[in-house]
């Protein structure tokens, strides 16, 4: 069977059978392109002809031609396409032997989630205040994104039918169709509300009929692109220096959750993460904080 072949069989295993995001097969298929290209200029046809030896070649492939490697999450991402890739062909029986299963990937550094402190997210949310209906829209999506710590997919994604404001909770559709019921303050309840009755009527019967519940001004459903620049146009009204993205108010979410005294694990919940390992990276930053609050605060901490 071709590289090639195999690709395309393991992308529908993993759309169809796993059920994973489009995002996530669309980043595979990224990755497992280069690696059917590398094995092209090594004239290697057919997968049963691939080895321990080619899968290394790839991996030394990844750096650059001063030696220096990529990201090594971009790099670690690309070796476990690979390594699925491999595994999936000797679960098929199309193979015998994984070449993949003795090249590890490079070891990652420790990265912090970058989160905004909490009166940094407040001048934020502030920057959005005014009588506009475009206006009333971005506060209602920034008061959502920073109240449920949705990624900014799900946000954008939401139907109408998907907020049941009487109950304070909001459905949202998370990676592999995953979903998850979050509970939504007081405060983006009101700006949801304002919106809901002001704005989105008017700009509903502009367009084509849409379950969405952010729209533009002609009645689309607001993509991820206008959401970005929602954000940044908030953040320098706001005189923030620090460069924030929609996931930033994510990070915000959980870290002000962990700070307040949140368990991780309703924090994994709400995050809708697989394993409270991933959540827990969140308590280092909590750590963090508390620890330079310490050496500032304490006389013989230093």
């Amino acid at each position: 069977m071709s590289p090639e072949a195999a690709v395309a069989g393991y992308l529908r295993h993993v759309s169809i059978e796993r059920g994973l995001a489009a995002n996530t097969v669309a980043a595979y298929r990224r990755d497992l392109g280069a690696y059917c290209a590398f094995l092209g200029e090594r004239g290697i046809d057919d997968v049963e002809r691939v080895t321990t030896l080619d899968v290394s070649a790839f991996s030394a492939s990844l750096r650059g031609p001063d030696g220096t490697a990529r990201r090594a999450s971009s790099v670690g991402r690309m070796l476990s396409s690979v390594r699925g890739l491999h595994r999936f062909l000797v679960d098929d029986r199309i193979v015998d032997t994984d070449p993949a299963a003795e090249v590890s990937p490079p070891k990652l550094g420790l990265r912090l989630p970058k989160a905004i402190g909490i009166d940094e997210m407040q001048a934020v949310l502030d920057a959005v205040r005014g009588e506009e209906p475009v206006a009333a829209r971005d506060r209602a999506l920034l008061e959502l994104l920073y109240a449920t710590g949705a990624r900014i997919g799900e946000a954008v994604g939401l139907d109408v039918d998907d907020v049941a404001a009487e109950d304070g909770v909001v459905r949202l559709s998370g990676k592999g169709g995953k979903e998850r019921i979050v509970p939504v303050g007081s405060y983006a309840r009101a700006a949801l509300d304002e919106y809901l009755v002001r704005v989105r009527p008017a700009w509903a019967a502009t367009g084509p009929s849409t379950p969405a519940l952010f729209l533009g001004p002609r009645g689309a459903r607001v993509s991820r692109q206008t959401a970005w620049l929602v954000i940044r146009a908030a953040a320098e009204r706001a005189q923030l220096t620090k460069e924030i993205s929609p996931h930033t108010f994510r990070h915000s979410f959980a870290t002000h959750l962990l700070a307040g005294g949140a368990d991780v694990r309703v924090v994994q919940e709400l995050l809708g993460h697989s394993s409270v390992a991933t959540t827990q990276i969140y308590t280092l930053v909590t750590a963090d904080t508390l620890r330079d609050m310490y050496l500032t605060a304490h006389p013989r901490a230093r």
